[in-house]
């Protein structure tokens, strides 16, 4: 790796400067003096591995964490916060990958909570309220709508109103986790947007995120942990892709090896997923012809064995509810499931399950994982009935299978009786991985594998599918990354407002802006007239 360059010096107070900061938790250095400064008007990108550090100095900025050592200077005002309301009167706001929303609640209400417009009589102006809300939606292109309940909305316009909530407050320093996780090209640069409307206004923003094209499109200088210090803070203008995985992960990590064999392949137009290319015309797992429901309209959908299928398309296009409607989780209200040469009018999960059918969501803490039980727990959970006789469980039976799953997948814990919480987010994603290990599923269906997953997990994960696939497993992989779908994909069908318009092998394809192209093309060609916003009566 070359040597980092020295950021050029500034005239500017830094808003925020962060110096030889410390953090232990018991017996765990958490950080080990790390550095870190933001100009006015400056997007920097901070990454790192899960586990490197970027989670606690976050929590230190926003008051949950007091640090041990060190300073911490806000427009040249040293600061030490006792609590969240400290650092967000100081103009500090945060938004975690860990939404913080009143699911019970409106978009505007949850926008305006602890600040909405009151009469002499402390009623809330609702009226006022909503028209507030929403001219501050349609000034950022944001397609959403106040009067709609949070609970309804699919989890990134979640995460987008999660967004909204900071930036309308009065914010001097915007700090951003993962802010894209489930976004797609089009949903990416209304965010990208609405950052440079606020930094023209001279407000500082600390971008962290593990999809590293991002770092190139939004922020000027990157500074780079690992393992609690700083490796390395780049001018972004001045470094490249993979200095910044070197720098990440480590030059010798073996992530960084797959990456290159990835970038050679993908040169020469072709799937790089490590296998050879299944034929279309291989036999089916699975098979959809006319689905419909509440969600979806007449999906034909053909999954092969050996094969990795993906869907592409904006949110609320449908891809997540065809996932959902195999699992069981949607009622088929027409047409028909095959699912191994069985045919299926109506289908639950425990039938999905006993078929061979296996799940990882997209929410992975509350619809993968029970947190609060142990890694083993956990992988049991869809196999009772395997490690279970005359109603009791076979406790050694079960830690012996954990154990092996965890072997085999590589998910770091002291053993499998940590609790799930603990654990880094890319191991938390192993362990839901893990839950369909044994015996090994003959359909996969992934919902946004890799959200929040560092680089080198990334890496671990896409060899668990494509290992799968070579077994023989059906995978149909649903990722609002594109260049994920290009890396992993044999086909990809393209989902628009509940059905799907195209199918193309991989081989037809270019790169990820040619698959957004492609997307926008089909969306503009088969939307429905009712618009795209989620306004209070979409649907």
């Amino acid at each position: 790796m070359s040597e980092p360059v020295a950021a050029a010096s500034s005239p500017q107070v830094p808003l925020i400067r962060v110096a030889g900061v410390t953090k232990r938790f018991g017996g765990v250095q958490a950080l080990r003096g790390v550095n870190l400064e933001v100009l006015p008007g400056e997007v920097h990108a901070l990454l790192g591995e899960n586990g490197a550090g970027k989670s606690t100095l976050i929590k230190i900025l926003s008051g949950v964490h007091a640090y041990d050592e060190g300073s911490i200077e806000i427009a040249g005002e040293r600061v030490a916060f006792d609590s969240p309301a400290q650092s967000r009167a100081a103009g500090v706001a945060v938004v975690y990958q860990d939404l913080s929303l009143v699911e019970s609640l409106s978009v505007g209400a949850n926008l305006m909570l602890g600040r909405e417009p009151r009469t002499r009589l402390g009623f809330v102006k609702k009226r006022q309220l909503t028209a507030m809300v929403n001219d501050f939606l349609r000034a950022h292109g944001i397609p959403l709508d106040a009067r709609t309940p949070v609970g309804s909305l699919p989890f990134a316009y979640r995460q987008m109103t999660e967004i909204c909530k900071a930036l309308m407050g009065d914010v001097r320093i915007l700090i951003l986790d993962e802010p894209t996780s489930a976004l797609t090209g089009g949903e990416e640069q209304i965010l990208f947007d609405a950052i440079r409307t606020v930094t023209s206004r001279g407000v500082g923003v600390i971008y962290v995120t593990h999809r590293l094209n991002e770092v190139f499109r939004i922020s000027q200088r990157v500074t780079v942990f690992r393992d609690g210090l700083n490796v390395g803070m780049f001018p972004t203008a001045q470094t490249d892709m993979k200095q910044l995985v070197a720098a990440i992960i480590g030059p010798g990590h073996a992530a960084l090896h797959a990456r290159e064999r990835t970038a050679v392949g993908s040169a020469s137009n072709v799937p790089a997923v490590g296998k050879e290319n299944v034929a279309v015309a291989a036999q089916p797992i699975l098979a959809l012809s006319k689905v419909g429901n509440d969600r979806l309209r007449d999906v034909d959908l053909t999954v092969c064995k050996g094969e990795i299928h993906g869907l592409a398309g904006l949110i609320g296009s449908g891809r997540t509810e065809i996932l959902e409607t195999i699992f069981g989780l949607r009622v088929v209200d027409t047409g028909s499931i095959v699912i191994d040469d069985q045919a299926l009018s109506r289908i639950t999960p425990a039938q999905a399950i006993k078929l061979g059918v296996a799940l990882v969501p997209e929410d992975r803490h509350v619809q993968g994982l029970v947190l609060d039980h142990s890694i083993e727990r956990n992988l049991t959970l869809p196999r009772l009935p395997q490690f279970s006789r005359w109603g009791w469980l076979r406790s050694q039976a079960a830690v012996q299978q954990a154990q092996n799953s965890m072997k085999k997948l590589a998910v770091k814990a002291p053993g499998s009786s940590t609790y799930v919480k603990f654990l880094s987010g890319g191991n938390q994603q192993k362990v839901v991985f893990a839950k369909w290990d044994h015996p090994r599923p003959k359909l996969l269906l992934l919902d946004e594998p890799t959200v929040g997953v560092d680089v080198g997990a990334r890496e671990e994960i896409y060899g668990v599918v494509q290992d799968a696939a070579r077994a023989g497993t059906g995978v149909l992989v649903v990722s609002s990354d594109l260049d994920e779908l290009l890396r992993l994909c044999d086909r990809i069908s393209i989902v628009v407002d509940g059905r799907i318009v195209n199918t193309l092998d991989r081989a037809h394809l270019g790169n990820a802006e040619a698959l957004h192209h492609l997307i926008q093309l089909s969306r503009s060609t088969t939307e429905s007239p009712k618009g795209t916003s989620f306004g209070a009566h979409a649907t």
